[in-house]
């Protein structure tokens, strides 16, 4: 039988491994040495006094910023609204809904919808973006701009007539805030008052309030949304916090806002409240236009009039009134003032 010889195991280090090892022991008696050094100063300095002993406590060894904190604790309002518009918006509109974007950090930007009437689509879009409210601005007749805010998918939905457009680009507007800073929201103590009022101010607070700890969204505080109701109508401000003493500047968009109706769920379901003092701006524009119409109708009125009035005969003429009448006959002065002149 043949005796099989078994190699000895040779194990080789490397010399990356080596260092690592030298280095790890050098840290290892260096935290020892730091050890004994703060025992013997301990032992030299003797116990500490009693009446402060109660009063000394010892530090942590890590500081509280340095903890990570978990997403899952400090995220929890998971708000996401998605800002998009229709086909055919105008300028104005446009720049409104960029400004909006940038002041709310927790929005989604979505191109153009090219829709009619069938506003249902925009929940599958919304959910496609994970998206849980909607800001919809659907542009009519390329002058009449409307504001569709929705909570998806249970609803309610709320349509406004957007009025007096005003951009941050205006140099009016001198007011600045951080990019991605959280609001402070004030609101009209009116809306207090009907139920109607108390659900749009729901709804605006979880539109336009800011989550914290959103990961796109700045630690800070620094400009005010003031929802105010005037003539039945909310006025949107955004102001900027410029001292602690309360100074405010304006920043913008500014808009109005003015109610038309309600829906029980989103973009869909029955009608739940509808504003009895909404005028469509269609009529709007068909009174301006029959008062802009009343100055011809009141001057054609005045001629028709004039005309009926007027006498067929400007001065009453009678034939007879000549009989007397007989041409003149020269004088004999007039005969002896040519023979002179001859």
């Amino acid at each position: 039988m043949t005796k099989t010889k078994k190699r000895k195991s040779t194990t080789s280090v490397s010399p990356n491994r080596l260092e690592k090892k030298l280095k790890k022991s050098r840290r290892q008696e260096q935290i020892d040495k730091d050890n004994n050094d703060e025992s013997l100063n301990l032992h030299r300095l003797g116990p500490a006094p009693a009446s402060t002993s109660s009063l000394v406590q010892r530090l942590p060894s890590t500081r509280e910023s340095d903890k990570i904190q978990s997403m899952k604790t400090s995220w929890i309002n998971k708000q996401r609204v998605l800002i998009f518009s229709s086909r055919g918006i105008s300028y104005l509109g446009r720049y409104v809904m960029k400004n909006l974007r940038s002041i709310m950090a927790h929005s989604k930007s979505e191109p153009k919808a090219e829709l009619r009437k069938n506003f249902s689509v925009l929940n599958e879009i919304a959910e496609l973006r994970n998206c849980n409210k909607i800001l919809f601005f659907d542009m009519k007749k390329k002058r009449d701009l409307y504001l569709w805010m929705a909570s998806v998918p249970d609803g309610p939905t709320v349509k406004f007539l957007v009025e007096n457009l005003h951009t941050m680009e205006e140099l009016k507007l001198t007011g600045n805030c951080l990019r991605g800073s959280r609001p402070l929201l004030s609101f009209d103590t009116k809306f207090d008052d009907e139920p109607h009022w108390k659900l749009i101010k729901e709804l605006l607070t979880q539109i336009f309030g800011t989550p914290k700890s959103h990961p796109k969204s700045q630690p800070f505080i620094d400009h005010v949304l003031t929802f105010t109701l005037i003539d039945n109508k909310i006025w949107l401000r955004n102001y900027q916090i410029v001292e602690e003493n309360g100074s405010l500047a304006e920043i913008g968009p500014r808009f109005v806002l003015n109610l038309h109706c309600i829906f029980e769920k989103s973009f869909s379901g029955m009608l739940i409240y509808e504003n009895p003092l909404y005028v469509a701006p269609n009529l709007k524009r068909h009174i301006a236009k029959e008062q802009a119409s009343q100055k011809y109708k009141q001057r054609i009125y005045q001629k028709l009039s004039y005309e009926q009035k007027k006498p067929e005969e400007s001065f009453p003429y009678d034939k007879t009134d000549e009989i007397f009448q007989t041409p003149a006959q020269p004088s004999d002065n007039d005969d002896d003032d040519d023979d002179d002149s001859e």
